[in-house]
């Protein structure tokens, strides 16, 4: 049985840039989305569902300290326990502080290819960086080093 998971804008962007956004729903069942990260991917997609976090005053409060997208996702992913894809630093640090568990894009690659899903996590991280996606060069080597990779 797939784990669900709430993803902000910046998976699913990166994700879709180098065609691997399917590897979502391999993983996840169901992947949900607040609204304002539905606006930020700019598409629907049937297998996306959409959810507005209730706690709108977590949702307020978030929003003073990082984007409103990544707000209302963190406030969502606590609302239904549920792991969290998110990547930006900031917001991963509040998103912990709420006990939010979360996993970045690039650690979704390293568990695509534990699960035989992918061969090889080091060309898709590539192909992300070439697509704009900002990776940490020593990030880039801890995920490298738990794909089982040379980096």
């Amino acid at each position: 049985m797939k784990e669900p998971v709430v993803s902000n804008s910046t998976c699913l962007i990166g994700l879709e840039r180098i065609s691997c956004l399917d590897l979502l729903r391999e993983l996840f069942e169901p992947v949900i989305v607040p609204p304002k990260v539905q606006e930020e991917f700019g598409r629907a997609l049937e297998w996306l569902t959409v959810m507005m976090p209730q706690n709108t005053e977590l949702v307020k409060l978030l929003s003073t300290l990082v984007d409103e997208g990544e707000a209302e996702a963190i406030a969502l992913a606590k609302e239904q326990n549920c792991l969290l894809i998110l990547d930006d630093r900031k917001a991963r640090r509040w998103a912990k502080t709420l006990g939010v568990r979360i996993i970045g894009t690039a650690g979704l690659l390293v568990k695509a290819k534990q699960r035989g899903i992918i061969a090889k996590v080091k060309p898709l991280l590539e192909a992300l960086k070439r697509s704009n996606f900002y990776l940490h060069p020593e990030l880039e080597k801890e995920v490298l080093n738990l794909a089982g990779e040379e980096p």
